[in-house]
């Protein structure tokens, strides 16, 4: 039975969560199509300059991100703070930079005298719009559109592109969104698309490793925000007090994770693991034979909520669900 999205999406138990779109034809979204033998791979360029470009307009952060051929994964992260900290002018100004307002929203932001009627209509409008600026599945709808736009324009019909939901997971504490960050990533590699992660095209951990490669010898410093990508949420270390916003790890230590991860799908080695596990795992407490199973089955282990079970019962409570669909045992 398909859940309401409402239900999917509770931003007071997570900011984090993992959507994935898939195509319904049977061309391929990107890469080439055997049947005709035409190429669409620059279309993931594409999807991967949009997603990027709407994260700067919408108050919605991106973790991670892996545009396969057929569908692609992203992992979001809402920021409720930074768009309840934008003044009206900047929510007019993101909103219609991607649609176009009304004339009286236009007459605010030149600065004209407005009426108390019409002012409460703008006031309305323009709280219609912040609460759009971390709706995830205006996110989802902004990048898809344009891309079906794009894609038809190019083979020349029209029709559906996507399929008609995306698929949400929330993902409710660290294990859970490190887990998920890591499936997302290493896509390509149980694909057999890459050999490594950071050769892995269009993925957020090459983006991130090839920036933190180039700027490795300037900074000290590998979790600096300067040396990270400005287009992808930031690694801001482990958790502690006074804790700046971005992902609560070290970039350090989730690359070597996703590296030592990435090793064991190649050499099929899901029940030897290697005993140089990274020390990130005994942090988090995933013992490494359940964290192989968990970042690589992600979306079948998990269906509307990923996390340790006490979580998932307080979410389901407070949504007034009476069980989740889930698999509890691999994080704990």
């Amino acid at each position: 039975m398909t859940i309401a999205r409402r239900q999917q999406v509770a931003l007071e138990a997570t900011p984090y969560y993992h959507c994935v779109s898939r195509c319904v034809r049977r061309a391929f979204l990107c890469g080439k199509d055997s049947y005709t033998g035409q190429n669409y791979e620059h279309r993931r360029g594409w999807l991967e300059e949009r997603l990027l470009a709407m994260q700067s307009v919408f108050c919605i952060d991106i973790c991670a991100y892996a545009i396969m051929n057929n569908h692609y994964h992203v992992v979001l992260h809402v920021n409720l703070a930074e768009a309840e900290a934008l003044t009206d002018l900047e929510v007019i100004e993101r909103w219609c930079g991607l649609f176009k307002g009304s004339v009286l929203t236009e007459r605010y932001r030149q600065g004209e005298s407005l009426t108390q009627a019409e002012n409460k209509v703008v006031f309305d409008r323009i709280q219609e719009w912040r609460e759009r600026l971390i709706d995830i599945s205006w996110f989802i709808r902004c990048c898809n559109e344009w891309l079906a736009r794009e894609s038809n324009k190019e083979d020349l019909c029209t029709g559906r592109f996507w399929e008609g939901r995306f698929k949400s997971q929330a993902l409710l504490d660290e294990k859970a969104l490190a887990a998920c960050m890591a499936y997302v990533d290493l896509n390509p590699l149980r694909a057999k698309l890459a050999k490594t992660p950071e050769s892995s095209d269009y993925t957020s951990v090459k983006t991130r490793a090839i920036k933190a490669k180039a700027l490795k010898k300037e900074f000290k410093n590998p979790n600096s925000r300067r040396s990270q990508p400005i287009n992808l949420f930031p690694f801001v270390g482990n958790p502690r007090k006074n804790m700046p916003v971005g992902l609560p790890f070290k970039l350090e230590d989730y690359l070597e994770l996703v590296d030592w991860t990435g090793r064991q799908i190649r050499k099929g080695k899901c029940g030897s693991i290697d005993a140089s596990e990274p020390p990130i795992l005994s942090r988090l407490g995933i013992s490494s034979e359940n964290w192989i199973v968990s970042s690589t089955q992600f979306e079948s282990q998990f269906k509307g909520f990923a996390g340790v079970i006490e979580k998932i019962r307080t979410v389901c409570e407070s949504l007034g669900r009476q069980r989740a669909s889930a698999s509890l045992s691999c994080l704990g």
